[in-house]
């Protein structure tokens, strides 16, 4: 979307041909790249000069939560994530640079994800707001409010925890930080104040439809809640070399023994390596998920490298030669992660061992294990045709329902939504016959691999054909003007910044495990200005046992998250001896939500456990305190300066008062007769600003007793 708007492109989109603008665009994955081209418009980044901009725009900015200030290694050398390098390398780099960070997703779980942002824009100075916002120390205002955070985050102080809490608790400078530099607007607030014949109306949500469909249709197969037992008892020894090192080699390779008592650390291999293994099993359980191709394509894999392994073990103890000795174990395994940057701590590249110092004999016999009870999981998962598969069966038959049955006049759109390039590969193929008998036109789109039965087979093209009157196709004369797309699969490639609301009906072949990436999903078609009255949700999940399904997910993102905690080095002022407990109590939070997508569709600010940077800015109360003295302003012109009133006891009448033994000392605290003053300071005191939330103003309250 940015790139039409540039100076050089020729595109009957852009509204701004006159105007010459002159902008780079680059990817986030960009970021950290010293060599190679730039996918977004080619620039070579060998020679290419990142200090040398006056503005940087980060769109997507949700996606910067890392810390920028992360320390160093400890041997000196810089530890660059994509955050670092934005910091060092474009705003602190060259010329003075400012910045403007853009987000429909303004979500975070803790507070030092806003913290992170905000030191992008102040180039981590802490200082950095003191003229601008009379904010003099940055870094004191966001411990404090950490601290508040932490105390409302444990469960034990707040076991019924809310956003409404953790705001009456935080210092008013943090509502000053943010409301000095952000501008939010969430859906309520759109709706309550916008003119919707200016803008446009959000379509109504319809109550979401929910499948649960057999993987098998076949009765006796697998059912999922039995796959999960099956798969989380495996090994995968595969990924466990250390656990096979000869002890006389430990410190070799930097194992540690097991202290009984202990978690073990993050840097000891054999620790690692056994939280990598659980990730591998809950993506095994993810791709089983998302379809049985993706599951049967992840066994394959895996079972292709344990023989190999195999193989390099007898070829080694075949010859026995000092140079066929090395092994190298890949860890950066595509089976981890699919399209997820969150998780790119747990790519620890390749390691090398000595097939001299590992007691091969014992790992062999556990390789053969795994093999044997993968290779039955593969056996089934091969047997299960098309035909057989119960979750595309069902899919067929709600495309053919809506296509007959249009929710909105003529509308056949359906967008279906996968988190794995393989189960939209396979939905593709088999789905394409479908379109044809009923006479539609279907799409894929993964990332730049795409195909089309319409149009040009190119990425915006395809999304320019499934929804041409959001993207103004009647603008571009070299695109059709006759014929649509009316299904598209994709994945979430897709799932931020795309106007896409010709469509009315979208799927969620598999459910992500994070809320906020469902919500992301259902905007590309709950928009403003959508042609259609009505919108449809529709999710599959994997089970009708949906607390087994995220129990699952909560033992082990949790142990997760504490690693990643204890593994960045992050100054995280979280960490304490009840780290364990706040995360799991977060997750659970979080899985709410997931529960709640089963009957409701959910908006950011809705999502009560999380935090949203609309709930830390007074946008709504502005606009109602301007919008009243739009209504009343003679009436307050012509106020008097004084203002009095008599208010009733709220247990009683006013003549209760007198009677002082019938309220408590908190009661007599709030509603003993007395005077409020409104006064202002002429002359700016320092400090002032930290104390009182409404400097220069001050408000006092004399009692008649004379306490204030």
């Amino acid at each position: 979307n940015w790139t039409i708007y540039q100076s050089y492109q020729n595109n009957q989109l852009n509204p701004f041909t006159k105007d010459k603008f002159n902008y780079t665009v680059l990817y986030h994955t960009d970021l950290s790249r010293e060599s190679g081209k730039s996918y977004a418009n080619g620039i070579d980044f060998e020679n290419f000069h990142w200090g040398a901009f006056d503005l940087v725009v980060i769109d997507e900015s949700h996606n910067f939560r890392s810390n920028p200030l992360e320390r160093d290694n400890k041997d000196g050398s810089k530890r660059m994530n994509r955050a670092k390098w934005l910091l060092e390398k474009i705003i602190k780099d060259g010329l003075k640079t400012k910045v403007l960070l853009l987000s429909a997703t303004p979500v975070n779980n803790t507070l030092k994800d806003l913290r992170n942002q905000i030191y992008l824009i102040t180039e981590g100075d802490k200082a950095g707001l003191a003229d601008s916002a009379n904010i003099k120390d940055i870094e004191y205002t966001l411990k404090n409010a950490q601290t508040h955070f932490s105390n409302w985050a444990d469960p034990k102080k707040n076991p019924n925890r809310n956003v409404k809490t953790l705001l009456e608790s935080l210092d008013t400078s943090f509502f000053k930080l943010l409301d000095e530099l952000t501008i939010a607007r969430s859906r309520k607030h759109v709706v309550n104040f916008y003119d919707s014949n200016q803008i446009g109306e959000f379509p109504e949500r319809l109550k979401p439809e929910t499948y649960s469909p057999k993987l098998d249709t076949i009765e006796r197969s697998y059912t999922y809640d039995e796959l999960n037992d099956i798969i989380l008892k495996y090994k995968l020894t595969i990924f466990n070399p250390s656990a096979y090192t000869k002890p006389e080699y430990w410190d070799k390779y930097g194992i540690k023994p097991k202290v009984e008592g202990t978690k073990g650390s993050y840097d000891d291999p054999l620790t690692r390596e056994h939280f990598l293994i659980g990730m591998m099993k809950v993506n095994f359980l993810k791709r089983l998920e998302s379809s049985i191709e993706a599951f049967e394509i992840s066994m394959d894999r895996t079972i292709r490298k344990i023989e190999s392994l195999e193989k390099k073990i007898k070829d080694f103890h075949a010859h026995k030669n000092a140079k066929s000795d090395k092994l190298e174990i890949n860890f950066d395994e595509e089976d981890i992660v699919e399209n997820d940057e969150e998780n790119e701590q747990w790519k620890i590249g390749t390691k090398e061992f000595s097939l001299y110092h590992i007691d091969c004999h014992r790992w062999l016999n556990d390789l053969a294990y795994d093999k044997q009870a993968l290779n039955t999981l593969w056996n089934w998962a091969s047997a299960i045709n098309p035909d057989r598969d119960g979750k595309l069966c069902e899919l067929k038959k709600l495309i053919t329902k809506k296509i007959a049955n249009p929710i909105n006049e003529n509308n056949k759109k359906i967008i279906v939504f996968t988190a794995f390039a393989d189960t939209a590969e396979y939905l593709f193929k088999n789905l394409e016959n479908t379109a044809i008998e009923h006479g539609v036109n279907i799409a894929l789109v993964i990332g730049d691999r795409t195909k089309t039965t319409f149009g040009k087979n190119e990425f915006s093209h395809i999304l320019t054909n499934f929804s041409p009157i959001s993207k103004n196709r009647r603008l571009i004369n070299s695109m059709p003007q006759d014929g649509e797309i009316d299904i598209l699969v994709a994945t979430d490639c897709i799932s931020e910044g795309q106007n896409l609301q010709d469509c009315d009906y979208l799927i969620n072949y598999d459910i992500h495990w994070n809320p906020v990436r469902i919500i992301q999903r259902f905007g590309r078609i709950d928009r403003l200005g959508s042609k259609n009255k009505q919108i449809q949700l529709v999710n599959f999940w994997p089970t009708d046992d949906l607390d087994k399904y995220i129990n699952l997910k909560l033992r082990v993102e949790a142990r997760m998250a504490l690693v990643d905690l204890t593994a960045t080095g992050d100054d995280n002022l979280l960490a304490n001896d009840k780290i364990e407990e706040l995360i799991e109590e977060d997750l659970k939070y979080r899985n709410k939500q997931l529960k709640k997508l089963k009957d409701t569709v959910l908006d950011l600010e809705e999502m009560e456990e999380g935090i949203s940077l609309t709930d830390f800015t007074l946008h709504d109360y502005r606009v109602e305190l301007t919008n009243y003295i739009n209504q009343h302003r003679e009436k307050l012109i012509g106020a008097p300066l004084g203002l009095y009133a008599i208010v009733p006891s709220p247990s009683g009448s006013y003549s209760k008062y007198l009677n002082k033994d019938k309220f408590s000392d908190s009661d007599r605290d709030v509603i003993r007769p007395g005077i409020i003053f409104c006064l202002k300071q002429k002359n700016i005191a320092n400090e002032n600003e930290r104390i009182n939330p409404l400097q220069p103003y001050f408000l006092v309250y004399i009692r008649d007793d004379g306490q204030i």
